[in-house]
């Protein structure tokens, strides 16, 4: 296949992900040696690969739920002396099992909670939109004090301009 852009390419593999039932990721590219243009891209199926092990950094984070799974579908696309992007590998088969229907990655985590975690959720949410609004609300108020002590200083250097000048008037 060709396609005009890399963004063509992207769209058109991202609805063809979307009906077959799994979510597409851009991954690699390659830019070229003379302007630094993309010119090589590979576009995979998220759950390519496998996470990277990091140090752990605080004991607090809960672990996130495993979603790379080695999966080897993707399909790279090379532009060509034409300026088209052409398809130079394409790999068809997951080793997973694909979504029957289609939705969203957030809308699947979503539904995947119980009522009582959607609603201790909301509890969360709800609480920390209540300390924020309290901050915000500091914040004003910190702001409104700042702009009156600039109105006030800026009136106080007022007085002494018009004080400075009467005295310029009075010694002339």
């Amino acid at each position: 296949m060709e396609f005009e852009s890399e963004e063509s390419a992207k769209v058109f593999y991202d609805a063809y992900a979307s009906r077959l039932g799994f979510i597409m990721r851009v991954d690699a590219f390659r830019r070229s040696m003379r302007d630094g243009a993309v010119v090589w891209r590979r576009l995979v199926c998220n759950k390519e690969g496998f996470r990277k092990l990091r140090p752990k950094r605080s004991e607090n984070r809960k672990p996130r739920a495993i979603t790379r799974e080695g999966c080897k579908a993707m399909v790279v696309v090379k532009k060509d002396k034409s300026g088209k992007w052409v398809v130079t590998k394409f790999v068809k088969d997951h080793n997973h099992p694909l979504i029957l229907t289609p939705a969203s990655a957030r809308r699947n985590v979503l539904l995947s909670h119980t009522r009582d975690e959607k609603d201790a959720k909301i509890r969360e949410l709800t609480a920390e939109l209540q300390r924020e609004r309290k901050r915000c609300a500091a914040y004003q108020e910190q702001l409104a004090m700042i702009l009156r002590d600039m109105e006030e200083h800026s009136n106080h250097l007022s007085r002494n301009i018009d004080y400075i000048i009467q005295s310029l008037k009075d010694i002339e």
